[in-house]
C-alpha cells in the first residue's frame, strides 16, 4: 500500500484540511493529522486496514488541555502518521485496544501520567504508581517535586 492509497483511506474518516503533509527528514512523518475524539476508533481502524502498526501513544499537557498523540507505522512503505487529538481538561477518549493491542499499555501508561480516561478499556490501572495515588505526576499543576538531599531529612536521623 502507498502513501497515498493510506491518505485516501483515512480522509473518508477525517476532514482532509485536517491532514497536514510533513518533511520526513526535518519532522520524522509524512503526514500529520488533527482529529477529534469521536474521531480515533475510526482512524485506528482505517490505519489498521492499511497495514499500519501502532508505534506509540503519548500525550502532552497544555494549558488549553491536553492532547494524545497516535503514531503509526507501516512495515512495508515510510509512512508515519501522527494523529493529535486535543482534548479538554476532564474530557475522555475511547480506547483503541480492540483495534490494536499494544494500545492497551500505551493507555494505562497515558492514564497514570496525566489523568486522561480511556472509554471501554478492560484494565485501566496504575502500572508503577500505587493503586491509590491520587494524583498525575506529568500534568502541569502536579506543582514541583521535593528531591530530599539525605536520609535524615527523610527520617530524621
Amino acid at each position: 500500500m502507498s502513501l497515498e492509497d493510506l491518505k485516501e483511506k483515512l480522509s473518508k474518516v477525517v476532514d482532509p484540511g485536517d491532514m497536514v503533509p510533513r518533511d520526513y527528514e526535518k519532522d520524522g512523518c509524512l503526514l500529520e493529522i488533527k482529529a477529534r475524539a469521536d474521531q480515533v476508533e475510526a482512524v485506528a481502524k482505517a490505519a489498521r486496514e492499511a497495514d499500519c502498526f501502532l508505534e506509540s501513544i503519548t500525550a502532552v499537557d497544555f494549558t488549553n488541555g491536553p492532547q494524545i498523540i497516535y503514531q503509526f507505522n507501516s512495515c512495508t512503505i515510510v509512512s508515519r502518521v501522527l494523529v493529535r487529538v486535543q482534548l479538554s481538561r476532564g474530557e475522555s477518549v475511547v480506547s483503541i485496544g480492540s483495534i490494536y493491542d499494544a494500545a492497551l499499555w500505551y493507555e494505562r501508561e497515558v492514564f497514570e501520567l496525566f489523568g486522561i480516561r480511556f472509554d471501554n478499556h478492560p484494565d485501566l490501572r496504575r502500572l508503577l504508581l500505587p493503586e491509590d495515588a491520587d494524583f498525575y505526576p506529568l500534568l502541569k499543576d502536579y506543582g514541583k517535586v521535593h528531591a530530599f538531599r539525605s536520609t535524615e531529612e527523610i527520617y530524621g536521623e
